[in-house]
């Protein structure tokens, strides 16, 4: 048995204690890395895991959840690499590939959200001894893995107009007058075609966290020990939603839950559900502020550099500020061929509709004011806002909300099954027991 020496070994590397932290050992160290799963034509290595929960257990420091044992977050994250390794496989099966621009767009998004150059992120990382590198490669494989659940769950979900008109129907008040709920999820999964023992088995385990919890076993806790749900490392969080965003098996119960009930198990099938009201806001009015706007793009070419293009741009906006027409310009200028023809006009637009960076630039911007240039993974950008409007939703608004959110409930729903299957349906020896 070499099940303890591993985990005593793994509890010391992730706390910084270990055989990896020793310098003279660290060559050792790779002679002593070794194979904990088979998953299809691949393998993942100790080391691999290592890596892995030390990023998922600095995480849990930083948001100051409680370390589940070490036994326990060991199964979590191993089932979590497994069913990337095999997402990624069937990406790389399916000829889905990243190219270098897409790559370069998502770290620069990743760091302008955190209101940081591409530079300064990648120095942040490197101070905190995160290899940069590693970070690509990460981003890299996630964009595969959401392409292919595009292609795999998202393109298989459709929403008819009848399903709209039932959904506006019995929304009634719309999701203006909506609370929002915050909910945590447990899932005791069964597999496809399960025997009825093992159905048995798994409801009788749903039952006892059920009681557990509500004898005061923390819900968090319960849920990094026990459930099968992707969620389970941020303690079965699915995050604030509408009543129209909650999955449709759980609706009619969150209606009669107050904050801190819990219920379940309840029977799907991925297997067996336990749900907790962990928070309740909202409801009242909302407007939807719609604006109208206008932009200039230059983009970065292979001979126009990033510096040079925002220099253009900075040109531009002196002339525009000295007197020439914004419209003239942008016709002349523009890299955004589409809006150039309109005068750099984008027409009204509502919130969420635009890349973040840009429209967070908009949103502080007043009527006929020209902005500093703001850069996007499409380039660089001045924005004028010519007119805002706020209203309540109109109805061809309401009917392509309403759309949306049945949408991402269905590929939710989807999705969790389609996880379930191709987990079920692949070649996985788990060496590490």
């Amino acid at each position: 048995m070499h099940s303890f020496n591993f985990f005593l070994r793994l509890a010391w590397a992730v706390c910084g204690l270990g055989w990896l932290a020793l310098p003279g050992l660290a060559q050792a160290a790779e002679h002593l890395d070794r194979i904990v799963a088979v998953v299809e034509d691949g393998v993942i290595m100790e080391s691999e895991l290592v890596d892995k929960l030390t990023v998922f257990k600095r995480e849990m420091r930083q948001s100051k959840t409680q370390m589940p044992p070490d036994e326990v977050l060991v199964r979590q994250v191993l089932e979590r690499m497994i069913l990337e390794k095999i997402q990624l496989q069937m990406a790389e099966k399916g000829g889905i590939r990243v190219d270098e621009e897409t790559l370069r767009g998502a770290v620069q998004s990743i760091a302008q959200r955190n209101k940081l150059t591409v530079d300064e992120f990648r120095r942040n990382l490197s101070a905190e001894g995160v290899s940069y590198a590693d970070v690509l490669e990460q981003i890299r494989n996630e964009i595969a893995i959401s392409r292919l659940r595009s292609a795999q769950v998202n393109s298989q979900v459709k929403v008819s107009d009848r399903e709209v008109e039932n959904y506006l129907k019995a929304r009634g008040a719309g999701p203006s007058g909506d609370p929002d709920y915050l909910l945590g999820h447990i899932l005791v999964a069964t597999p496809r075609a399960a025997a009825p023992q093992d159905v048995q088995k798994a409801k009788e385990k749903a039952e006892k966290l059920v009681a557990d919890i509500r004898k005061g076993l923390d819900f968090k806790q319960a849920s990094l020990g026990s459930s099968d749900d992707e969620q389970a490392l941020k303690g079965g969080e699915l995050g604030w939603r509408k009543k129209s965003q909650i999955p449709a098996l759980f609706t009619d119960l969150v209606d009669k839950m107050k904050e801190g009930d819990v219920e379940g198990p309840i029977r799907s099938s991925s297997g067996f559900h336990i749900i907790k009201l962990l928070g309740l806001r909202g409801g009242g009015d909302h407007l939807v502020t719609k604006t109208r706007v206008r932009h200039i793009l230059i983009k970065p070419t292979e001979v126009l550099t990033d510096e040079e293009a925002l220099q253009k741009l900075e040109t531009l906006r002196h002339r525009i500020e000295s007197g020439e027409d914004f419209a003239a310009v942008a016709r002349a200028h523009s890299d955004d061929k589409g809006s150039a023809i309109k005068g750099g006009e984008l027409g009204w637009v509502q919130p969420g509709v635009l890349v973040p960076a840009f429209e967070a630039a908009m949103s502080k911007l007043a009527i006929n004011q020209i902005s500093e240039p703001v850069q996007t993974q499409f380039g660089w950008h001045l924005i004028q806002v010519l007119e805002r409007q706020q209203s309540n939703d109109s109805g061809e608004y309401e009917k392509n909300k309403a759309r949306e959110e049945i949408f991402k409930r269905k590929v939710e729903e989807e999705g969790e099954l389609w996880l379930r299957r191709i987990r079920d349906e692949a070649y996985v020896d788990i060496i590490l027991k």
